[in-house]
């Protein structure tokens, strides 16, 4: 209609926290300490304020949460991998864990783990005023030292021991003890190392495992071959072995699926039976680790639970400011027995 002049509908507001507290019949107040995370509201009355938040659309402004409470409710991640199926599944435990508590996450993956390269990571995300950090797979610095402010909590997975953070680990020791331990009572007279990289602290860490539970029972401890935690390590590994004399090799531990897979493979090829002539254990249970051929027998690593646990160790730091235990807290393994490994032929 010529010469109409429309009127431009009001901006919609956005809902405010009155709102929420007349839809779920509680004080303002009420609904702020649900908003912004504290723990001094029942259960019942948590849930109703809830409800109500996501009936009438409230969102609440991070700026003005952030400057009225301290806090953003954001962690930092830094990590050098986002390809690494260890590194992958913290994530996953640490994104959960967080978004259970009502935080976001900041992640950012470097491609180098240089001095220069980590201080100004830590610099860009406390940039973001996160209210804690991760780092993850910390043992690839040659310091474990970050210039971190004070006032930022962090927490880190896999480190040198440090006298200054938190540690996170899966406990390797355990792991390999249990993985030697079942093939020794399945009656193998001794067991073969395929190792990790001697620059990995976890790698280490379990051919010493292995080292000690063999000498703890009396057992002779055979030279340990090292590999690069790639299938093609552990098959160029497997061949060799495969070619022992008859009778020398009867159980070997691999120090993860991957290199396992390698092994499997070598042995195959020159018809050593697996695992009648000889038994096979990895490390890791990798999603694909009940797949191979045949399914492995392996230590199951909880990576979730290791990213779990960094959130539960910041929050705490968060919410009760003060000293900070640095010990290192070891997530528990577990064996996973499948058809690779056999008691050896008499």
């Amino acid at each position: 209609m010529s010469g109409e002049v429309l009127a431009t509908p009001p901006p919609r507001r956005n809902p405010s926290l009155a709102d929420v507290a007349k839809v779920a019949g509680v004080s303002s107040q009420t609904v702020s300490r649900v908003v912004n995370g504290h723990g001094n509201v029942v259960a019942a009355t948590r849930e109703r304020v809830l409800e109500a938040l996501q009936s009438v659309g409230y969102r609440p402004n991070a700026a003005a949460r952030a400057l009225a409470t301290g806090r953003s409710r954001a962690l930092g991640v830094l990590t050098f991998s986002v390809s690494r199926l260890g590194d992958v599944r913290s994530l996953s435990g640490i994104s959960a864990a967080a978004s259970r508590a009502g935080y976001s996450i900041s992640l950012l993956s470097l491609r180098e783990a240089t001095r220069t390269g980590v201080d100004a990571g830590i610099a860009h995300l406390t940039g973001q005023d996160v209210d804690g950090l991760v780092i993850i797979e910390a043992e690839v610095l040659d310091s474990p030292v970050f210039a971190v402010p004070a006032s930022v909590p962090l927490v880190v997975t896999d480190a040198v021991a440090s006298q200054r953070y938190p540690n996170v680990d899966t406990d390797q020791a355990a792991g390999a003890a249990l993985a030697v331990d079942h093939l020794l009572r399945l009656g193998h007279r001794t067991v073969h190392h395929v190792s990790g990289p001697g620059s990995s602290r976890a790698a280490r860490e379990r051919q010493r495992s292995w080292e000690t539970t063999l000498r703890a029972q009396g057992r002779p401890v055979p030279p340990a071959h090292a590999g690069d935690w790639t299938s093609a390590s552990g098959y160029r590994i497997g061949r060799v072995l495969a070619h022992r004399p008859p009778g020398e090799v009867s159980a070997v531990f691999s120090a993860n699926d991957q290199m396992a897979l390698g092994v499997l493979r070598a042995f195959h090829e020159a018809g050593v039976d697996v695992p009648g002539d000889v038994s096979v254990v990895g490390f890791d249970d990798t999603a694909e680790a009940g797949d191979f051929w045949p399914p492995l027998t392996t230590v199951r690593q909880d990576f979730e639970g290791v990213g779990e646990l960094c959130v539960s160790l910041l929050l705490d730091q968060i919410q009760h400011p003060g000293p900070v235990s640095t010990r290192t807290h070891r997530v528990p393994v577990q064996l996973v027995v499948r058809a690779s490994t056999a008691p050896p032929r008499s």
